[in-house]
């Protein structure tokens, strides 16, 4: 007969709730311990390093089991977060002290990747994005929130669009539809967490409603983005992931905001990358915003971020900023000042949300109080200057005297604790009863003082001490050696190695006052705490605008110190077509560089008239791709509202920026580095603009030389014979070939990176010139990365061997229709191109490499006649080929 078990009621309750949520780690409240069980328990301990043990469930069962201390919580649970785990919050809803049998147990909070409002989890300058992400009939909806923030976007476009939105965003959670996986790897990649709901999350209708009701509207008319019906689906669904996840106190979420494409510079995943916008491409957090960054702020960092990544498009708004940014330069005194009060003030956007949500610690409060303080002079400041953008800045800025005059009054400046469960953070004058009440826990532990003085004297045992825990109350204890002394109205109550515990009717009536006291002060206390909190979630919007003023200003006084720090200069922006940066350099390699060496400046001209392409050719290491870079960013700083490193700079508004600079294979998706170049480069010529400018380097090099010649040379006519979209492009190369085009295509002008030839040693200058070089010094640098002497001295050899043969320091294809030299095929290599279909390969001749062993076999074999050979003199031919050849 089979043997059956019964489950604890324990684990029955723990498999009911994790039932409701089957996929996340339930860390279940036992006591004192949050503790996983089965599975989740394997996973736990794996991440977090605990003991993995096992427990009885049951007769003849029993259940993986790990733990941790409740009060470890902060601990361990971003680490299970920031394993990309999902997690469940399980308390107990009951004092166990009241209840007899099971305790009733509850998930209080689901905290996922994208839904978090902990400072343990949160990184301070950065955004935490929910997005969710519906793909309707005819666009493709996009929503992003931070519920730590309360920032909401919308949108909706193409998937392209959205791709874009969500690599400038760079969610750490999405949502989709269930059913659409395919669809959404082939928009978006496999690189996000994600999570799939039902259809019905996605319901227009139902989530229309949904928007209205969170934001206390009628329609979503005043927010424009009432005819985003795609849009408004995702958006709805995030609310509804929300509510799921046990976020429900979300009053902090006050508006909707639209995204348009044509508000913001186009930057798409790859410009992202190759530009090492956020981080290095070598893992560092080095990236050009983390340079750049000199916000006070949190809410300010995060600002920034978003500028970088959202650079704007409309010039009334960029002259705005830089505006701002030129008198904070101009005026030291005025920035000074600004500073000072802008780093008093704390990170006002998250202290509002856990206002929301009833979880914000008193300390916190105070920290609010103060930056309210900072606000209200910092409004001052700005109004007692003559400028009207700062007293425009200014006019949106509240101080909520109010809000602050309230936490001033009811909360300590220094709370003794940042929980209000342990009381000591409400302050004198506040209750009458609670000032009673601590004038009596005050008074009783006075009596304390002296009723052990008191009983020392009369008993003679000067070591006698009073005492309290939790299991008896207060207590008298003695030490061994003065036992004897003990009065009999003690009443023993433990007996210890070295002494003994009494307690007496005294004791008794006191403790039951002090305690009461306590207990009666904790409550006031969290009832005053509550309403408190009730009273500040009323001023919330206005708290979030002063936090979006506060940001906006923290970032240009950033940009103004920068610009002091750096030598960077207002640039000049218009409506017009050309791109005129006079000595320009780059921002992060500038700032990076050894003390006592200088950036090298370059100046780029770009128009759609006369300069559309420069064509520029230069060795590697000479600095090309940098050059492309700080060009682009150069672009993107100014459209940012910041001045730039620069001794000039007239930038033509751009609309979209493109770059394919760098290798960077993506081979555990199948995409070998020429995929990803040929992926890259087809999204620049299928996207561009008359008002873009694309960044190209080395194109075709993960492919046959004649190849990449081939790609490149069709791309750069592309780029000038596109009938509407006249791209600005810098084009950098190692295919000296591509000068020719000067010579057919108007637009396209030669350049290269100069570097000078010393005793057989090549020094960088690292300037650009006019006109193209044929040397690319591939030797020289080979020798200078440290290649073996035995490597770089045949690889002279080599090429020596090679010169001689063809000239010019040239390989030719020995399979093409006509065998040419390398200097022909640059002076034929648009009919290559228009050939390259008819090519069979572009092989090399083995016996062309002139390799003393390959140059014997060649001179036995070259007067041979084959017709007259024997079948007996061919094989012993071929037995001395062997022997040549030492096989």
């Amino acid at each position: 007969m089979e043997k059956k078990y019964v489950e604890t009621p324990l684990m029955k309750q723990y498999y009911s709730i994790k039932a409701v949520h089957p996929d996340a780690i339930l860390l279940f409240r036992v006591g004192d311990f949050y503790e996983t069980f089965g599975e989740d328990a394997i996973k736990a301990s794996g991440i977090l390093g605990i003991t993995l043990t096992r427990r009885a469930n049951g007769a003849a069962s029993y259940v993986e089991l790990a733990g941790f201390p409740y009060h470890a919580i902060d601990t361990y649970l971003p680490k299970l977060v920031r394993a990309g785990e999902r997690v469940a919050v399980c308390e107990q809803l009951e004092d166990p002290k009241t209840v007899k049998g099971l305790v009733k147990r509850g998930v209080i909070e689901l905290v996922t990747p994208g839904v978090a409002l902990g400072d343990n989890i949160l990184t301070n300058k950065e955004n935490t994005y929910l997005a969710s992400v519906y793909f309707g009939r005819r666009n493709t909806g996009v929503a992003f929130l931070d519920i730590s923030t309360g920032e909401f976007y919308v949108a909706e476009g193409t998937d392209a669009y959205v791709d874009k939105l969500m690599a400038n965003l760079a969610p750490k959670e999405v949502l989709f539809r269930r059913g659409c996986e395919d669809r959404f790897a082939e928009a978006f990649g496999s690189g996000y967490y994600t999570y799939r709901l039902d259809d019905w999350v996605f319901s227009e209708e139902v989530n229309r409603e949904k928007l209205c009701r969170q934001f206390g509207t009628r329609s979503l008319k005043g927010f424009g983005v009432d005819q985003l019906s795609d849009g408004i689906s995702a958006a709805g669904a995030v609310l509804h992931y929300l509510e799921f996840t046990e976020h429900r106190d979300i009053a902090h979420i006050t508006s909707l905001s639209r995204l348009d494409q044509n508000d913001f510079v186009w930057i798409d995943k790859f410009t992202i990358r190759n530009l090492e916008l956020f981080s290095s491409n070598g893992g560092r957090r080095c990236g050009f915003a983390d340079v750049i960054d000199r916000t006070l702020t949190p809410m300010g960092g995060r600002l920034l971020k978003r500028w970088t990544a959202m650079p704007v498009l409309r010039v009334e708004e960029i002259e705005s900023r830089l505006d701002v940014v030129e008198l904070l330069t101009r005026d030291a005194d005025l920035a000074e000042a600004v500073r000072e009060q802008i780093a008093q003030i704390g990170d006002l956007e998250r202290i509002g949300s856990r206002i929301a949500a009833g979880r914000v610690a008193p300390r916190e409060l105070v920290q609010l109080k103060n930056s309210l303080t900072a606000v209200e002079t910092l409004r001052a400041i700005m109004e007692s200057t003559d400028d009207d953008r700062l007293h425009a800045l200014a006019a949106t800025i509240d101080p909520l005297a109010a809000v602050r005059d309230r936490l001033a009054r009811e909360i300590w400046p220094d709370p003794q604790n940042n929980q209000i469960q342990k009381g000591g953070v409400i302050a004198d004058g506040v209750d009458p009863e609670l000032d009673d009440l601590r004038r009596i826990a005050l008074h009783g532990r006075d009596v304390l003082v002296r009723i052990q003085q008191r009983e020392s004297e009369q008993t003679g045992i000067p070591s006698l001490k009073v005492s309290y825990n939790n299991v008896f109350g207060y207590y008298i204890e003695v030490r061994n050696a003065h036992k004897d002394k003990v009065p009999p109205t003690w009443i023993r109550k433990q007996t210890l190695a070295n002494a003994e515990r009494y307690i007496t009717e005294e004791l008794k009536e006191y403790e039951e006052k002090i305690l009461g006291a306590e207990e009666k002060m904790l409550v006031i206390e969290q009832r005053i705490y509550a309403e408190l909190i009730r009273f500040l979630a009323g001023a919330l919007g206005v708290l979030q605008r002063d936090a979006a003023s506060v940001a906006r200003l923290d970032c240009l006084q950033s940009f103004a110190r920068i610009a002091c720090e750096r030598r960077y200069v207002r640039p000049v922006l218009d409506e017009g077509s050309v791109i005129d940066i006079r000595r320009g350099r780059h921002p992060v390699i500038e700032t990076l560089m050894p003390v006592g060496e200088e950036y090298v400046p370059n100046d780029v001209l770009l128009d759609g008239k006369d300069q559309q392409i420069m064509m520029i050719t230069g060795p590697n290491m000479s600095g090309k791709s940098a050059l492309l870079r700080q060009t682009a960013l150069i672009i993107l700083m100014a459209q940012m509202g910041s001045f730039v490193p620069a001794e000039s700079a007239h930038i033509g508004v751009v609309d979209k920026i493109f770059t394919r600079v760098g290798a960077s294979d993506n081979i555990s998706q199948g995409e070998s580095t020429f995929m990803v170049e040929m992926l890259e480069s087809a999204s620049i010529l299928n996207n561009i603009s008359d008002r873009s400018i694309v960044l190209l380097d080395e194109i075709g090099r993960g492919t046959s030389t004649y190849d990449g010649i081939s790609i490149a040379w069709a791309m750069v006519e592309y780029l000038h014979n596109h009938p509407t979209a006249r791209a600005k492009t810098l084009f950098a190369t190692h295919y000296h070939e591509l000068n020719e085009m000067e010579r057919m295509c108007p637009r396209v002008k030669n350049y290269h990176v100069s570097v000078k030839e010393v005793d057989n040693t090549i020094v960088f200058l690292r300037k650009l010139e006019r006109g193209g070089t044929e040397h690319s010094f591939g030797i020289h640098v080979a020798r200078m990365a440290g290649m073996p002497a035995g490597v770089v001295a045949r690889a002279g050899e080599i090429l020596k061997n090679l010169e001689h043969v063809y000239g010019n320091n040239e390989i030719v294809p020995s399979r093409t229709p006509r065998v040419r030299s390398r200097r022909a095929a640059a002076q034929g290599v648009r009919e290559a191109v228009e050939e390259a279909d008819r090519m069979d390969g572009m092989q090399l001749s083995m016996f062309r490499l002139d390799d003393p062993v390959l140059v014997q076999i060649r001179d036995r074999i070259k007067g041979l006649d084959l017709d007259a050979l024997t079948p007996i003199e061919a094989l012993n031919i071929l037995n001395q080929i062997k022997g040549i050849a030492g096989i």
